[in-house]
């Protein structure tokens, strides 16, 4: 296994992947450039660009970074992604075709279920979940074992694609798409940061793989100091109040200078809740709108870690030590060096 802290010789290789094998068929020998990107929040997980010299059409391209440190060579794949839109310009001298590409998930999203689709009531819902993917996309699906099933039918919107349909259908068990580094498609649970352990720390000593540049942003926009709660069924009426007055808390009320309320007039809660009941909810209600969502923006050179894993950063110079983020985005840079430009995410609390 490679030691990313230490010096090792990096090249990239590409090949054409057999869509319904999953195998590589070619090695592509004309591939000039390629930036891979990997996003969270984007529908089919990222995306890539992958220079040519001529034209491959449309096909899956799967991309290695090749490794070799103490004599040893190493593959490691950075992803596999089916190449949809071509342009080429010339400069007098050389060719050159930009192919933008995509995940094997943009196959869920070029098509829409039939209208009026469901799935019954009592159906596994990671079992259907499976079976789906594998109906309409060619990627392998590695399926998750979940014994969550559907409380009501499950109907497809008019303007649902297979992804968004599939997307709201797991999210019912608590599970999100993934992809692996060899293109297949995974599910993944859903965990905050908090819940997970780090599969990489990055430190700022001597044998950190960290770029100098750390951002950092946050916003306090919309975090209430102040929850109310008005509960009216039949002949109880209860309202509640909760302030966070605190000193020691940055957006109490005394700290911010004014009130920010939240109100919930129709509380979530089951039967007939009493009083007391009311006020317990308004109390963890702003208990738990009383956090922050930090973004972290650094960059460092490659190492196996992906999009939704979790991470510990150490960057003093920074002040920051000792914090857990998730990975919510990567831009890979397919050069030597393999530059990582990567963002995280960790939520602090801000009242009790």
């Amino acid at each position: 296994m490679a030691d990313w802290t230490s010096t090792m010789q990096q090249t990239f290789e590409y090949y054409i992947v057999d869509p319904w094998t999953w195998k590589e068929t070619k090695l592509l020998d004309n591939v000039t450039a390629c930036t891979i990107e990997r996003d969270s929040t984007a529908e089919t997980l990222g995306s890539a660009t992958i220079d040519v010299v001529e034209s491959v059409g449309e096909c899956y391209i799967r991309v290695y970074l090749v490794t070799i440190q103490n004599g040893l060579k190493e593959k490691h794949p950075l992803g596999t992604f089916l190449v949809q839109t071509p342009s080429s310009s010339f400069d007098g001298k050389i060719r050159n075709v930009s192919m933008d590409a995509y995940t094997p998930l943009l196959e869920l999203k070029e098509n829409q279920p039939p209208l009026g689709y469901s799935i019954m009531k009592g159906q596994n819902i990671m079992t259907m979940a499976s079976r789906l993917t594998q109906e309409h996309c060619r990627a392998p699906v590695i399926s998750a074992n979940n014994s969550q099933t559907l409380y009501n039918d499950f109907v497809s919107d008019p303007n649902d694609t297979w992804i968004t349909f599939l997307k709201d259908l797991i999210s019912n068990a608590k599970y999100d798409f993934g992809l692996d580094e060899m293109g297949r498609v995974i599910f993944l649970p859903q965990q905050d940061a908090a819940s997970l352990q780090p599969v990489w720390t990055y430190n700022d000593d001597n044998s950190s793989i960290l770029y100098p540049d750390f951002d950092m942003e946050h916003d306090l926009y919309g975090i209430p100091n102040v929850v109310e709660v008005i509960y009216s069924s039949g002949r109880d009426n209860y309202y509640a109040k909760v302030v966070n007055d605190d000193i020691d808390s940055p957006i109490s009320t005394v700290n911010r200078g004014r009130e920010i309320v939240y109100r919930v007039t129709d509380p979530d809660l089951i039967g007939d809740p009493t009083e007391n009941q009311i006020q317990e909810y308004a109390d963890n209600l702003l208990r738990a709108l009383s956090s922050i969502e930090y973004t972290v923006s650094y960059k460092h050179g490659y190492c196996p870690v992906r999009v939704g894993d979790c991470i510990r950063l150490n960057y003093a110079r920074a002040g920051i030590n000792n914090i857990k983020a998730k990975v919510i985005s990567q831009s890979i840079e397919c050069v030597p060096g393999c530059p990582v430009t990567e963002k995280a995410v960790f939520t602090t609390k801000l009242w009790r």
